[in-house]
């Protein structure tokens, strides 16, 4: 049961789904910036958002589908406009959504989940949602996952859509996904409760306990574990639906089930890692790996304090091999560790041993650093848990854009 990535999959490549994305006029450079996503049969439905006390309506919104709908139809996603803190006319507006789209698509409001991203504290324009779905209706097809994977974009430079097929005796099952995020980008997805936005979906038949089970389980060891710039969004919204077209039905703590979440992991890695790769102005990726911790909140204190690093992030952007901003992230963290017994590394050349230099000449190290990729791992040497984070440098293109972003 093993499963392989689908070259150009998408939100449609499993059976049953439809997607589109269009312009409706949300932003000002004429982009495509609205995209439906519709399962032509009622879906099982998850879903993980922000943590964020300051939740957009359309997270407020989605999260009580999570709680009351039996099922779903549709997602509408806009970009452009966050629909965040913009109060009571604000949920209207998120409620209001759904019942354009439901009515086109003559399916219950109910059915439908929207998603929103871009400015903050701006009251939607709900000329543009009828806009968007009266374009978005006549261009749903099986080869729109492209074009809505682009229209949910905003200071993304690539869409970012990712699919992959497990084989069972002789059906086949298909996952398939999309997501924006390149700035705001530090995801702290709680269950179930510039931004990221997810839709997943697969034509295997699953419950929905199954659905959020999985989801929760796999955000954590994939958008969890990212950080551009360490500021969470109003709006992270990630969502999985399962319309059982495959006519494969797999069952709760099954041989089956395993294979099918360490598939959909796969998949969610995958954009996870391609968000920050695409970081707005970012030019590294780096992984930080915190090895033989007392416990794993220790290593994951330890982790994302290194992560969210300006300090380090800017070093990283300058090809500065400056491993003490490392060691002053991981002795702020509040991880529990004794100093004396860590041992740091770049990729795989010693930086520090025994809380001290290695003697590692700088040029070496220098090397390392100026790859496009590359690992920072922090043994404390102190226990046996352990946690990674993958991060972004920090560029002058990231000042600008963030700079800009509002005028």
């Amino acid at each position: 049961m093993s499963f392989e990535f689908i070259e150009n999959g998408t939100v449609t490549t499993p059976e049953g789904f439809l997607a589109a994305g269009v312009t409706a006029g949300f932003k000002r450079s004429g982009a495509p910036d609205f995209a439906m996503v519709v399962s032509e049969v009622p879906a099982e439905f998850a879903g993980v958002f922000t943590s964020c006390t300051f939740a957009a309506a359309p997270v407020q919104l989605c999260k009580k589908r999570v709680l009351e709908s039996d099922f779903l139809r549709a997602v509408v996603i806009n970009s452009g406009n966050a629909n965040a803190c913009t109060g009571e006319q604000g949920m209207a507006s998120a409620v209001k959504s759904c019942e354009i789209a439901a009515q086109a698509l003559n399916i219950p409001a109910e059915s439908v989940a929207v998603a929103s991203t871009g400015r903050i504290g701006v009251q939607m324009n709900m000329a543009l949602i009828e806009k968007g779905v009266a374009l978005a209706l006549p261009a749903l097809s099986r080869n729109g996952g492209a074009l809505a994977a682009e229209a949910i974009m905003t200071t993304d430079t690539v869409p970012k859509a990712a699919a992959v097929k497990l084989q069972f005796g002789d059906k086949t099952v298909s996952i398939g996904a999309m997501v924006k995020g390149a700035g705001m980008i530090d995801p702290n997805l709680k269950v179930p409760h510039a931004t990221m936005i997810s839709v997943i979906t697969t034509d295997a038949a699953l419950s929905k306990a199954q659905l959020q089970k999985m989801l929760a389980v796999n955000a954590d060891c994939s958008y969890n574990r990212i950080t551009v710039d360490g500021d969470m969004s109003t709006n992270d919204t990630v969502l999985l639906l399962a319309n059982g077209c495959s006519g494969v039905k797999i069952a709760p703590d099954s041989a089956e089930e395993a294979a099918f979440a360490e598939a959909l992991l796969a998949v969610m890695q995958n954009l996870a890692k391609r968000m920050v790769l695409d970081g707005e102005g970012s030019t590294k990726f780096v992984e930080i790996k915190v090895i033989n911790a007392r416990s794993a909140e220790d290593a994951r204190k330890a982790a994302e304090a290194v992560g969210n690093s300006l300090l380090c992030k800017t070093a990283w952007f300058g090809n500065d091999p400056n491993w003490g901003r490392v060691v002053a992230a991981l002795g702020y963290s509040g991880a529990q560790f004794d100093p004396d017994k860590c041992d740091i590394y770049f990729g795989n050349i010693p930086v520090v041993k025994n809380g001290g230099d290695a003697g590692t000449p700088e040029s070496d190290l220098r090397a390392t650093v100026k790859e496009r990729e590359f690992t920072i791992t922090c043994d404390f040497n102190d226990g046996d848990a352990e946690y990674w984070v993958w991060s972004s440098d920090i560029s002058y293109e990231y000042v600008k854009i963030n700079a800009d972003y509002h005028t």
